[in-house]
């Protein structure tokens, strides 16, 4: 017998090898087997390699926030506490006092961690980095904060007792005004230990009504608060108060004889919250009311090195009860912004969330050196009144990039201030950037240059620019009495997506402070060039509605072509306009520009700059 080699039997294995796995693999319950062992194989080592560890279907840890400065804190090192409901107004103030003592070292960095974190108005300070976590959500208080809460077993103590540990927003002891059978107020029915804690209460202006007759607790101005509203029902309208502040409270009694089963409808109205601070000087007084204006949620002023980053958490203004006071006109203060920077140099915001403001969402005021790159600007598109995205005020040296913006009014507007106090404080806006934004405004534009500009508006570039299912793309607004100018802008690269009217130039509107305006103050529209601009669905591609007392001057157009809804005849509208058409452009210029061909040589020289032909039918 012929002894078989080590090679010839391992030959041989290959062969059954290969005869073998054909059929191993069409048995399906095997076949299943290998691919589940491939797949839980796979997932085990992609988990691995993200997370730095042997975590199997479980959630992937949050992300570490980087230490940006020489020192870092966590806001609940101060107190702070992210369940929605906790007032952390006063973590946050310790939390900058401590940072503020930092500015010789490098400064120091604030970390927000995942969580809401309601909070009122709070300062900013130099040297500072406030970093949010991603889901970390600073909430502006709400300014008509309602919540519905239960209460078991009754004692007039242990209602109080139960509001003190429900409710974190209570400051002070919170009193609710007892009721007793058929609505009646009494002292009589076992409740000696509420009133004599009424009595004691650090509180002010305490009331209730009882039968009509009214009653002063704790101090204060007599003053009718309160009515009984469904006796039938036994739903009664009682007052609580915490340090000075109304609270409206709907108790629905279900035994009033023992005081069990209570049921609160709590509604308390915080625009006291928002401090009142002086008018902007460049405006003469808050925006829609005389006097002074509410301040922002975030503020800062006369500061430097500052920066707003994170991981794309959100400040959220909570905006909805701003706006709807606004429009029944129950405001008497003009609204703050969200995020408000005055008088300060180095400022960057980046990578952040900033959503339903009460008013302009960031508005950098007088302040030189910004950087805003990679932020989110969120609110309803419909029914929230002024809430531009970014408000650039009499600001120089900034740069706004690889943002999205969809807000209820201009995505971003350029200002300088308003009328005859815009030009006695005389701060221009100059050298801004504006690039690859895709930015949305159902009601105004994607992106504005005034009104107010009576300080001056220049140099300004932008580009790469998409605006889509808005009413206007770009537009350039004053009247007469503004004075100051708007000169040397450059818009390039723009694409319009199903927008009314693409570009704008508005000299008529007539919004003053009041009538201590110069009527013989006319701005200068002049230098404006616009190259690369195309778009699908715009019904009107420009609307350049220049006048006698304020012509625009030298306007360029090069390389444009944009689809159209409406196949009308005039829907290249000038008035009152000078300037020049490069090269072939559709749809057709109106008359009053120059067309040179694009080597730059005159073909036609127009026969009026004043011809009119606007049409604002369409």
């Amino acid at each position: 017998m012929v002894e078989t080699s080590t090679l010839g039997r391992f030959h041989h294995q290959r062969f059954d090898l290969r005869r073998w796995l054909p059929a191993f693999l069409t048995s399906h319950k095997t076949l299943f087997t290998v691919l589940w062992i491939g797949v839980f194989a796979s997932l085990f080592l992609w988990q691995r390699n993200i997370v730095g560890s042997f975590l199997i279907f479980g959630a992937p840890p949050a992300r570490p926030m980087p230490k940006l400065r020489p020192a870092a804190f966590n806001l609940t090192d101060f107190g702070g506490v992210g369940d929605g409901i906790t007032l952390n107004t006063e973590a946050f103030e310790r939390a900058v006092s401590a940072i503020s003592k930092f500015g010789m070292k490098g400064g120091a960095q604030l970390n927000v961690p995942p969580g809401r974190w309601l909070t009122a108005p709070f300062n900013l300070t130099s040297h500072m980095t406030l970093f949010l976590a991603q889901d970390a959500v600073i909430l502006g208080i709400d300014v008509k904060a309602k919540k519905m809460m239960y209460c078991e077993g009754g004692t007039a103590v242990s209602i109080i007792a139960f509001f003190k540990a429900r409710w974190s927003l209570f400051d002070t002891l919170a009193i609710v005004t007892a009721v007793g059978k058929n609505g009646r107020i009494s002292r009589s029915d076992g409740l000696s230990t509420f009133w004599r804690r009424l009595e004691e209460a650090p509180v002010r202006n305490i009331y209730h009504k009882e039968d009509s007759s009214m009653v002063r607790y704790g101090g204060g101005t007599r003053k009718t608060i309160g009515q009984i509203i469904k006796r039938d029902l036994e739903v009664y309208t009682v007052y609580l108060a915490l340090s000075g502040r109304i609270w409206t409270v709907e108790l629905n009694i279900y035994d009033p004889v023992n005081y069990h089963r209570f049921m609160y409808s709590a509604e308390r109205s915080d625009e006291t919250y928002w401090p009142l601070m002086a008018p902007l000087p460049s405006y003469g007084y808050g925006r829609e009311h005389p006097g002074p204006r509410y301040g922002s949620l975030i503020h800062g002023q006369n500061l430097k090195d500052v920066v707003i980053t994170g991981h794309n958490g959100t400040i959220n203004g909570q905006g909805q009860a701003w706006w709807k006071k606004y429009r029944q006109k129950r405001l008497n203060h003009t609204r703050g912004p969200l995020v408000q920077i005055m008088w300060s140099s180095d400022i960057v915001i980046t990578n952040i969330t900033l959503r339903d403001s009460p008013f302009w969402t960031l508005h950098p005021y007088d302040c030189k050196n910004i950087t805003i790159k990679g932020v989110t600007i969120l609110a309803p598109v419909l029914e929230a009144p002024n809430t531009d995205g970014i408000d650039p005020d009499s600001c120089e040296d900034m740069l706004i990039e690889d943002c999205y913006i969809s807000v209820g009014d201009d995505a971003i507007a350029i200002k300088s201030g308003w009328d005859q106090y815009g030009i006695s404080y005389g701060r221009p806006s100059m050298n801004i950037m504006i690039r690859n934004l895709v930015v949305r405004s159902l009601v105004s534009a994607g992106i504005s240059i005034g009104s107010e500009m009576s300080g001056g508006v220049s140099n300004i570039t932008v580009e790469n620019l998409l605006v889509w299912n808005s009413r206007r793309g770009v537009r350039i607004k004053t009247a007469p009495g503004r004075g100051g100018y708007v000169r040397h802008i450059t818009y390039r690269n723009l694409t319009f997506q199903n927008v009314r009217v693409g570009i704008v130039m508005k000299t008529d509107y007539n919004e003053h402070p009041d009538d201590g305006y110069d009527p013989t103050a006319l701005p200068i529209l002049r230098d404006i060039s616009f190259t690369t601009i195309h778009g699908q669905g715009v019904r009107v591609p420009v609307r350049i509605h220049g006048s006698e007392e304020i012509p625009v001057k030298n306007v360029t157009f090069r390389d444009m072509s944009v689809g159209l809804t409406y196949k009308k005849k005039h829907i290249f509208q000038c008035a009152f306009v000078g300037g020049r058409v490069i090269g072939t452009i559709f749809p057709a210029p109106c008359e009053n520009l120059d067309l040179y061909n694009e080597h730059g040589q005159l073909v036609k020289r127009s026969a009026s700059q004043n011809v009119t032909d606007i049409d604002y039918d369409f």
